[in-house]
């Protein structure tokens, strides 16, 4: 599944999309000191995309107050934050627990993505997700409870949606966690 994801036109699309339109939602509101935003995207030289998608993916949509200057960054499904992968890949592949098994190898060989990035992931989140306040706000939600230990796929297997549709799911989850909080 994860191979076949990675690899679907559609799925990046859509990403894009949906970061449009988490990007005008942003620039509809007024900053602090009561200017309004202006474009002003930040370029991205993100990893685990598809070749086809690489100048949608080459900026990431952001903003700056037409009065103070300050930068607003709009959430994201395509991003995780400042990390160099594309989020679908982090939260895919960071269910690999290492690279050995043949699976995993060939993916990794495709995106190359060392073993090493992948316990961190995996540790990210094992250790630190589970601290945020994201999780624990979410936490409760889900009965039974999901396994730490499993983290991401015991709660992707939450969502009672095809495997695809439980991806973009669990992408909108975390697009609090891709922008700084105030």
């Amino acid at each position: 599944m994860c191979h076949n994801l990675l690899q679907d036109p559609k799925i990046f699309q859509w990403l894009y999309r949906v970061d449009e339109a988490l990007a005008e939602e942003t620039r509809t509101t007024r900053c602090a000191c009561g200017g309004r935003w202006h474009r002003a995207d930040y370029p991205r030289k993100p990893r685990g995309g598809l070749r086809d998608f690489r100048m949608q993916y080459a900026s990431r949509f952001s903003f700056c107050c037409s009065h103070c200057r300050k930068r607003r960054t709009s959430p994201s499904v395509r991003f995780f934050g400042r990390r160099v992968y594309l989020a679908l890949v982090i939260l895919l592949m960071a269910g690999r627990l290492t690279a050995r098994t043949p699976g995993a190898q060939a993916v990794c060989a495709l995106l190359d993505v060392p073993g090493r990035t992948l316990r961190r992931w995996r540790d990210w989140w094992r250790q630190d997700f589970p601290m945020t306040a994201l999780w624990k706000a979410e936490v409760a939600c889900y009965l039974p409870p999901v396994h730490r230990e499993d983290l991401p796929l015991s709660l992707l297997t939450r969502f009672a949606d095809p495997p695809v549709a439980a991806v973009l799911d669990g992408l909108a989850l975390l697009t609090p966690l891709t922008i700084r909080q105030r």
